[in-house]
């Protein structure tokens, strides 16, 4: 199964090529780079610290698309869109761990999944998609005349969006498991004279610096109790382990919008 990796030379990149590459069954098909990079045509494994295969990195996704099985995709919103058209128009797999993606560009999501499988999750972690079949249990147990629901995030000083992807898709998973719509309960900022917390909402927290990875915990604070799951993770391979994972489970799978607990058996 011949994978293509989009951003092949930045740091998420590399790491989908070397998982991709000593991954049984795949093998690295293509990767692109932004126009004028100086990484274009230069070998795609060579530069993910493996050894040469002849793959030379590209510019035009299209080609990419054309050329491969599945394609691998954790760059930008706009970029995720584009590419999940040309999956739409070429009929190949799309694994799209993009973060900060708006509600109407998921909807986008869903229309090109008509037309290719695609999967998409917030985080491509078995670990933290475990962490959100656990939040929404608990939420469904604990409902918010029990449990009032914090979620507290941290990445690294140069992460774009927040809250992050995760801490929404763990925002998402509480929200699904007590009923309600997220976007109606969801409490993203507190600043100044903020008044009581009101009953059945979700907030959210933001930290940013250093070089953390993403650290992410939802707090069920209850009268005399609290439960807290934790998701650390320290090497981004987590992320690129479940991507390929992906990848490789959408061989052969209809036109449709998967997620990583369908990819996990969850």
């Amino acid at each position: 199964m011949k994978i293509g990796i989009v951003g092949c030379a930045g740091r998420m990149g590399r790491m989908l090529v070397n998982e991709t590459a000593k991954t049984k069954g795949l093998e690295v098909g293509g990767g692109t780079d932004l126009p004028g990079s100086p990484f274009i045509g230069k070998d795609v494994t060579l530069i993910a610290g493996l050894e040469e295969s002849g793959v030379l990195v590209g510019d035009d996704a299209k080609v990419l698309f054309e050329t491969v099985d599945a394609v691998i995709d954790f760059t930008a919103p706009a970029a995720t869109m584009k590419h999940a058209q040309l999956a739409a128009e070429t009929g190949t797999i799309l694994v799209v761990g993009t973060t900060g993606l708006s509600n109407d560009q998921k909807d986008e999501l869903k229309v090109a999944a008509q037309k290719a499988p695609i999967i998409f999750a917030p985080n491509m972690s078995v670990g933290v998609n475990l962490a959100f079949a656990l939040v929404e249990k608990v939420a469904s147990i604990l409902d918010k005349d029990v449990a009032d629901i914090e979620i507290v995030e941290m990445h690294h000083k140069h992460k774009v969006d927040a809250p992050s992807g995760t801490a929404l898709g763990l925002g998402e998973a509480a929200a699904k498991g007590r009923g309600v719509n997220l976007d109606d309960v969801a409490v993203r900022t507190r600043d100044g004279f903020t008044g009581a917390r009101e009953d059945g909402s979700i907030g959210f927290a933001t930290l940013r610096g250093g070089d953390v990875v993403g650290d992410h915990t939802v707090v069920f604070a209850c009268e005399g109790e609290r439960i807290e799951i934790t998701h650390k993770a320290s090497s981004r391979e987590v992320f690129a382990k479940g991507a390929v994972r992906a990848a490789k489970w959408a061989e052969g799978k209809a036109p449709g919008l998967y997620s990583m607990r369908e990819v996990l058996g969850l």
